[in-house]
């Protein structure tokens, strides 16, 4: 318990005794509070009616355990002055435990012929020196520019504090921003899949599921949030291309002669081109440049093979034959998954990536028929970006 006492007799030289006493004769409004740790009362002699006159509060510690006790309590201390009467190793130990721990400014008060101990006080983090005997000025100064030190140090903490708030809160600002940013784009690109679902018929529907497939596929083999964000917009985009194919081969109800598929053919490298100069799909248009590319490098347009094939590209093309085997079609009805995976099986290490194949006989079938009957059901309503990256974003 800190007692208030009034004045200290300059005469008393006996020990203090062993709690933390409150001297001052300061009013609430106090000009700061020091915690004074010396072995007894003529060590505080030279400072006691300084502090007074400044108008300071001080708390009286006789031990190192009673100080740390009062810090740990009382975070409204502004400066510890201590004494340089204890032995060497038991000062310099104290330095770290008392000013260091608790951001407080720390003045070693010294005789002269103990000035090497107290220079090593301040290589280990003490403030200053306060040499005895001192002047009145002298010690003024010292509390002052330590006080001030306090004042500045605590300032300092509390703009650092606000910066990283007003950071926190912009850098919050600017992600939520870009997340509807993105959701724009996305909500373009799926304008565009439903432009090119109009102009062929045939295909309605399969931008959005082949991109579903193409994202659960994704992330079976471990990709991640950006780079399944990347992969959809690919996969979702493949046939853009087709945009710039003439309607009478892309509507031809029959067989495209040799130089028709040759035209068809193109839609690959015409999608990149319409997409690689876009900032935001430019990685997306090397899937549409390459989702026609085996594994074994027997496919178009550049004859690509193993890994030189983009990562997104090998994923689409196991998820675009998933699609065609259980999709109708005007000369045939839709096949069974079942069927779907036997076929990617024999093609495993020739169209298909091996590991990839792996990846989806492991899937059970129930994803993909879930994937299928939520975009039968909701039509044009149907997401493939925000229904898939719902568990990764």
């Amino acid at each position: 318990m800190l007692q208030v006492a009034k004045g200290f007799p300059k005469a008393m030289a006996t020990a203090l005794p062993s709690r933390a006493i409150e001297r001052s004769s300061a009013s609430p409004a106090a000009a700061g509070r020091i915690l004074l740790l010396v072995r007894d009362a003529i060590s505080g002699n030279d400072l006691y009616p300084i502090l007074e006159r400044l108008n300071f509060s001080v708390l009286n510690c006789s031990s190192i355990d009673e100080a740390v006790a009062v810090l740990a309590s009382d975070p409204g201390i502004d400066l510890i002055v201590m004494d340089c009467g204890q032995d060497e190793a038991a000062l310099l130990s104290s330095i770290q435990e008392l000013g260091a721990a608790h951001a407080v400014p720390l003045v070693i008060m010294t005789p002269a012929d103990q000035m090497p101990v107290a220079l090593k006080a301040l290589r280990l983090g003490a403030y200053d020196i306060l040499v005895q005997p001192f002047s009145a000025e002298q010690g003024a100064a010292t509390v002052a520019r330590a006080i001030e030190y306090r004042r500045l140090r605590a300032q300092n903490d509390l703009y650092r504090h606000h910066l990283e708030q007003v950071i926190t809160a912009r850098t919050q600002m600017i992600q939520q921003t870009m997340q509807q940013l993105e959701r724009s784009y996305d909500v373009t690109l799926e304008a565009l899949g439903d432009a090119l679902d109009l102009k062929d018929a045939e295909t309605e529907g399969h931008s959005k599921r082949v991109t579903a497939y193409t994202l659960a596929l994704g992330r079976a083999v471990g990709l991640s949030g950006p780079e399944l964000r990347t992969v959809g917009r690919g996969a979702f985009l493949h046939d853009i291309g087709k945009m710039a194919i003439p309607d009478a081969i892309l509507r031809k109800p029959g067989r495209l002669t040799r130089e028709e598929q040759t035209i068809m053919r193109t839609h690959s490298e015409l999608g990149y081109q319409m997409l690689r100069k876009i900032p935001f799909l430019h990685e997306a248009a090397e899937i549409v440049y390459s989702h026609q590319e085996c594994y074994d490098g027997s496919g178009y347009p550049r004859g690509l093979r193993g890994e030189q094939i983009p990562m997104g590209a090998r994923i689409f093309s196991l998820a675009d034959t998933l699609d065609a085997i259980t999709s109708n079609r005007p000369y045939r009805k839709a096949n069974t998954i079942e069927a779907a995976r036997k076929e990617v099986l024999r093609c495993a290490g020739t169209q298909f990536d091996p590991a990839i194949v792996d990846a989806f006989l492991a899937t059970p079938d129930s994803i993909w028929q879930e994937l299928r009957e939520g975009i039968m059901r909701e039509g044009k309503a149907f997401s493939p970006f925000s229904y898939t990256f719902g568990e990764v974003l």
